[in-house]
C-alpha cells in the first residue's frame, strides 16, 4: 500500500505540473496570436512570455525524478510531496500564464511593459520554486 500511494505521487506531480503549465502556456499563446494580428514585431516578447508557464512543468519533472527513489521506504511521504507540489505548480502556472498574456496585450496596444511583465510573472513562479526546494529538502 505504501508503494502504490508513493507511485500516486509521482505520478500527481508530473500530472498536474504539466497540466498547469499546458494550461498557461495555452492561456499566454492565445493571447500572443491576438497580438500578433496588431503588433506583428513583437512577437519575440509575447514567444518568451508564453513560455515562461512552461517552467512549472520542468520543476514538477525534476520532483519526479528526484522523488523516485524514496517510493518504496516513503510511499506516504512521496504521496503527500507530489499532491502538494504539484497542485503548487499547476496552479502557480495557469496564474503566471495569465499574468504574461495581460502583458501581451499591453505590449500590443504599444505599451513598454515587457521587463514588468517578467517581474510580475517572476512572483506566482517563485512559489513553485519554493515547492520544489521543500520537495527535495525531504
Amino acid at each position: 500500500m505504501e508503494q502504490i500511494l508513493g507511485y500516486l505521487g509521482l505520478g500527481l506531480v508530473l500530472a498536474l505540473s504539466g497540466i498547469g503549465s499546458a494550461y498557461g502556456t495555452t492561456i499566454a499563446g492565445n493571447a500572443a496570436e491576438g497580438a500578433l494580428k496588431r503588433k506583428p514585431e513583437g512577437s519575440g516578447n509575447y514567444m518568451v512570455l508564453s513560455a515562461l508557464p512552461a517552467t512549472q512543468g520542468i520543476y514538477g519533472f525534476v520532483a519526479f525524478f528526484m522523488l523516485r527513489a524514496t517510493v518504496a521506504e516513503a510511499g506516504a511521504m512521496v504521496f503527500g510531496i507530489g499532491a502538494t507540489v504539484g497542485l503548487v505548480c499547476m496552479l502557480s502556472a495557469i496564474r503566471q500564464g495569465q499574468v504574461c498574456a495581460n502583458g501581451i496585450v499591453g505590449i500590443s496596444q504599444g505599451h513598454d511593459v515587457f521587463t514588468n511583465t517578467l517581474i510580475y510573472a517572476a512572483l506566482p513562479e517563485f512559489y513553485a520554486i519554493l515547492g520544489l526546494v521543500g520537495a527535495l529538502m525531504l
